[in-house]
């Protein structure tokens, strides 16, 4: 089972099938630029130079260059941002990572649809709400077994550990590496800053460097130790890496 966060259900889309449907159904117009292949997945666009020490949320710095990207690639503004300044800020700390903001895009999209799972919605400070919890890791068919670690301070549950946020950390694994990312004093997982640069340094941490295949995937496997999660994870960032949806 994983070490650090816990397994995701894997949400494999159907955009081949609507592709070759969409001259008959009327569907509307797709993207068909290939998704490349391979490990890592590209970086992306790159992100314009920025004050990562900026006071507040310096992720609004990054606000032009998610909006012009916003729509051609199906990712909300302000989860965008936060994502770039994740990847800022790791360029900073862990140059050697190399870790793409699209690598971190790609995960959120698994995980909680980029923090809209079950109709939550992301504020313009990056509060997700309501808060997206996962099953109780209750070691039942398929799920972990994982007792309560926090007594239920961020889960909300005093017998086993859910999953918390939009980058559904468990609380032990918060606890251990929560960031504030957003300058209001507090390490958040249902705040989407928070959880994105959390996320991009337990993948530093955990691969070393991502800009090879074998960094990449020991990062991805540390996350979720599941070969198909890998896999759904690089597509959908290598989709975001060519500027089209996953």
């Amino acid at each position: 089972m994983k070490a650090g966060i816990r397994a995701a259900s894997t949400r494999v889309g159907l955009l081949g099938t609507a592709c070759a449907l969409v001259l008959l159904t009327g569907c509307g117009t797709v993207d068909l630029t290939p998704i490349p292949e391979g490990f890592p997945p590209g970086i992306g666009t790159p992100l314009p130079p920025i004050d990562i020490d900026a006071p507040g949320r310096t992720a609004l710095q990054l606000r032009t260059w998610a909006e012009e990207q916003s729509d051609a690639l199906g990712i909300p503004v302000v989860q965008l941002e936060a994502y770039g300044y994740a990847a800022a800020v790791l360029a900073r700390s862990r140059p050697a990572c190399g870790i793409g903001w699209t690598t971190i895009a790609g995960i959120a999209s698994v995980e909680s649809r980029h923090g809209t799972h079950r109709g939550a919605r992301v504020g313009e400070d990056g509060r997700v709400s309501p808060p997206i919890r996962g099953i109780a890791l209750d070691g039942s068919p398929g799920v972990a077994l994982i007792k309560d670690s926090d007594g239920g301070e961020l889960d909300g549950d005093p017998v086993y550990d859910r999953a918390v946020g939009p980058m559904q950390f468990i609380p032990e694994t918060w606890q251990r590496w929560g960031t504030d990312a957003n300058g209001d004093g507090i390490a958040d997982p249902d705040n989407i800053d928070d959880a994105a640069l959390t996320a991009a340094r337990y993948l530093c941490a955990s691969g070393g460097d991502l800009t090879g295949t074998d960094g990449w995937q020991r990062a991805l496997l540390t996350y979720n130790q599941s070969n198909t999660y890998m896999h759904t994870v690089r597509d959908r960032a290598a989709a975001y890496s060519v500027g089209r949806r996953a």
